[in-house]
């Protein structure tokens, strides 16, 4: 994760600013503690390209960030080997490391950081008999506690900060990912939606556009009647259609008619009629009002329902039941068939929009013939938070 946040970064400007804000801490904290350390060799030429080095390598920090750290790291251990004043100088390690670990190379940061501290002890209690400044004596234990005490503090810091930018990367991404579900929700919501009334509306328009050109000239007054119905459901479905679209329009904006429900069935039940579908509804158990969600569900299954007695079947008479349950509603189309088997039009997606509502509420459809030759759909939907009317 934080690797991919390195590789972003390595394309990246330079970061010349902090850079040189910690060569001048560097170059000048070094002046002036040379002053209390007279014991230790002066800064020379060497020891002040060896700082610039230190201090430069930084700026390849977020590009290699590998490389960056055991090159300062070798540049300090090599100015602290010649005998130079201790200071600043350690704080480049501390920003090489830092950087390192931030980016993901764990192992690299704290290789350099042991190769820094071992190299120390190495050169301040065996190899200073052999290195500058002459006269030098071996270095205590408690200085070499100190420097590892503060290389592992840094290290600390610097684990501590990537394990919070991994936190903040995931929970971006999680919200990142949150908010796609949530637009292809509503996509897919407002997919079933426009096809469920565009399906039952046109199909009807289908059915009265056939009758009304079949009796133009033998019966007008017919025609005529069909040509109203097309224009009712036509209407409708405008109507229908405009109020699925309100919900793109932008957030806070109430909708500007309530979403239908099974109050609206008998208007359901004309519209079929219009068609030349019979529909006899029955009622069992006691009335309620349902949710809002679970309403819509059940108007739009029973009219998705209807919609393919009037596309796929010979009969044209179909039953609605409607069974009220303390925990649940029953819903149950039964048309006597048989199947035309006359291609319709449609998507051929309303078996599967009935099972996404359903299941998106939490109950289930079933669908299928029925043994006489007709076609039985039954859907259940749980129901929580319900009100008597």
């Amino acid at each position: 994760m934080l690797r991919g946040w390195a590789e972003g970064e390595r394309g990246a400007r330079l970061p010349v600013r902090s850079t040189a804000a910690v060569t001048f801490v560097v170059l000048f904290g070094t002046a002036f503690a040379r002053h209390g350390q007279p014991d230790r060799t002066s800064l020379g030429p060497l020891g002040w390209l060896l700082l610039v080095l230190a201090c430069a390598t930084l700026l390849a920090r977020h590009r290699h960030p590998v490389a960056t750290a055991y090159v300062v790291a070798g540049a300090v251990l090599v100015y602290l080997g010649a005998g130079y004043p201790y200071g600043p100088v350690l704080l480049t390690c501390a920003v090489a490391v830092f950087a390192a670990i931030v980016a993901g190379r764990r192992r690299a940061a704290w290789g350099a950081a042991a190769m820094l501290w071992a190299g120390h002890v190495l050169v301040a209690h065996w190899l200073y008999r052999w290195l500058p400044p002459p006269g030098d004596h071996a270095g205590g234990w408690i200085g070499e506690t100190a420097l590892a005490a503060w290389a592992l503090a840094v290290l600390a810091a610097s684990e501590l900060l990537r394990a919070r930018r991994e936190q903040w990367a995931r929970e971006r991404r999680e919200r990142a990912e949150a908010e796609a579900r949530r637009r292809d929700e509503e996509r897919l919501r407002i997919a079933r939606e426009l096809h469920d009334v565009l399906a039952h509306s046109l199909s009807v328009v289908n059915v009265q556009a056939g009758v009304g050109l079949a009796l133009l000239d033998s019966d007008p007054e017919q025609a005529r009647t069909a040509l109203a119905t097309i224009k009712t459901a036509s209407k409708e479905a405008l109507g229908e259609v405009r109020q699925v679209l309100d919900t793109l329009r932008t957030a806070g904006d109430a909708p500007r008619a309530p979403a239908p429900g099974l109050d609206r069935l008998p208007e359901l039940a004309e519209q079929a009629a219009g068609a030349g579908l019979h529909v006899e509804t029955r009622t069992e158990g006691t009335p309620y009002r349902l949710p809002p969600g679970a309403d819509l569900a059940a108007f739009r299954v029973v009219q998705e329902a209807l919609t393919n007695v009037v596309r796929h079947s010979g009969s044209r008479t179909a039953s609605v039941l409607i069974r009220y349950r303390p925990d649940a509603v029953e819903l149950r189309v039964d048309d006597a068939g048989p199947p035309t088997g006359v291609e319709a039009g449609g998507s051929g997606n309303g078996l599967t929009g009935m099972r996404e509502r359903a299941a998106a509420l939490g109950g289930r459809v079933e669908a299928g013939p029925r043994d006489d030759g007709g076609f039985r759909v039954r859907v259940t939907l749980p129901v929580r938070g319900r009100t008597h009317p």
